[in-house]
């Protein structure tokens, strides 16, 4: 007589340090727990990414809430190299009775999408690309170069292979200009898939790298010198009846006035909300002019120092410029939580809408060799140049943190400054290091 052995479904949720954690069950019982979900803790909340919960913290040891999976965010693929299939559905945490719990961050995005479109007629389409380092045992390569890729062979068509057999819409995977560094990116769609599909790229990518017997890391830095891992997020936005609504080509860069305002409100906001999207004590090693990242608050046309970047379009062949038209925000890596970086922005923006904000100025040329008068005429002020002063500006802004409830402002900051007060007696090299291991 022979058995058969059941494969498990991950029920997860995405911390407030971005790991992706949560409760597995047999397949068979996912339709049986899909009303009323797995068990979960408050206090959860409160892990920190060195696996101990802060204390004090405002939840304690009592308590109970509910990760309700939503059956239409799985993503399941036999082809990560794995003995079983890799199968993991993203979860909404709930009170007992049903009803949102307060530091569900993928109810975060889920509210601050439905108030947009409530008062502003637009729906979010997005898509996170990411960076990330391989360790692993092979040769060196050129950057960006066929070899570079080909050496880790069959990695990148493992990868891609899995992420499309999840479902993530997979567009491209390259060799990117760090020594191990890599780049995939996947299709846009709305915004709660978007960032349902980066929670998935980054799991799908480590367990490819892991079976393959080397290591992914998402790090911003692996290293105070080496080329910094970024994630960046695309947006743009459609009406009532699924009509592009960024792209205007009479106005400056071609942003709908729409559009300009929500990217003024994002600006406006920036330093605060950069304690989410940039949330690790080594993101700020990142976060300096002349890095491809960004540092001030700036929306350029095509320019990677930009924190906001107007992405090109292309019209070979007569493409339509409004479907691809779209903006980058690039102050982001994954230490930050896809949801809670997506709501912070989605929320900014609105900000601007609500307040007509008119359209930023598009700036050309390196805000660090202008004056002090310049930079401010162009509204560029320097983002936080530590995690402890992007916290400062996120308590200070009343505004960003009158969108969340203060409980969760009070998780939030408190495990933060926990992280920077763990770290505060190892210097960069040691920092970097620890978080190459962590994400």
């Amino acid at each position: 007589m022979t058995s058969t052995v059941e494969p498990l479904v991950a029920v997860v949720t995405t911390d407030l340090s971005a790991i992706t954690r949560g409760r597995s069950v047999v397949e068979s019982r996912l339709q049986k727990i899909a009303a009323t979900g797995v068990g979960w803790l408050q206090a959860n909340l409160s892990l920190t990414p060195f696996n101990s919960i802060v204390d004090p913290n405002p939840w304690g040891s009592s308590g109970d809430v509910r990760l309700v999976p939503d059956l239409n965010a799985r993503f399941r693929t036999a082809l990560t190299g794995s003995a079983t299939p890799f199968d993991m559905v993203a979860g909404n945490i709930v009170e007992l009775d049903g009803s949102p719990w307060v530091g569900c961050t993928r109810t975060m995005l889920k509210d601050a999408l439905a108030e947009l479109k409530a008062a502003a007629g637009l729906s979010v389409i997005a898509a996170f690309e990411h960076e990330f380092h391989i360790e692993g045992d092979f040769g060196p390569a050129h950057s960006m170069s066929l070899a570079a890729l080909r050496r880790t062979d069959p990695f990148a068509v493992n990868l891609m292979a899995a992420l499309a057999e999840a479902g993530v819409a997979p567009e491209v995977v390259i060799a990117e200009f760090g020594t191990g560094q890599f780049e995939v990116t996947c299709e846009p769609t709305y915004a709660l898939a978007a960032a349902d599909r980066a929670v998935a790229i980054r799991e799908i990518t480590r367990e490819v790298a892991r079976c393959a017997g080397w290591r992914a890391s998402f790090a911003p830095k692996i290293a105070p010198d080496a080329v910094g891992n970024g994630v960046h997020v695309h947006f743009s936005f459609v009406d009532e009846v699924g009509k592009p609504a960024t792209y205007d080509p009479a106005q400056p860069g071609g942003l709908s006035s729409r559009a300009a305002s929500f990217c003024a409100g994002v600006l406006r906001h920036l330093p605060a909300i950069t304690a989410m999207t940039a949330a690790s004590v080594s993101s700020y090693y990142r976060l300096k002019p002349h890095s491809w990242s960004s540092s001030y608050t700036w929306l350029a046309d095509r320019d990677r120092e930009a924190s906001l970047r107007i992405c090109p379009t292309v019209t070979i062949g007569g493409r339509d410029p409004a479907r691809q038209y779209n903006v980058e925000y690039r102050a982001a890596d994954a230490t930050g939580n896809p949801y809670l970086s997506l709501a912070a922005i989605v929320r900014a923006g609105l900000e601007g809408l609500k307040a007509k904000l008119p359209a930023p100025p598009l700036v050309s040329g390196d805000p660090t060799q202008m004056s002090v008068a310049e930079r401010k005429k162009l509204g560029l002020v320097r983002l936080p140049e530590t995690l402890p002063a992007a916290l400062d500006a996120l308590v200070a802004d009343k505004t960003v943190t009158g969108w969340f409830a203060p409980v969760f402002v009070e998780t939030f900051v408190g495990l933060k400054r926990h992280e920077t007060e763990r770290l505060a007696g190892l210097d960069p090299v040691a920092v970097c290091d620890l978080y190459r291991t962590l994400y």
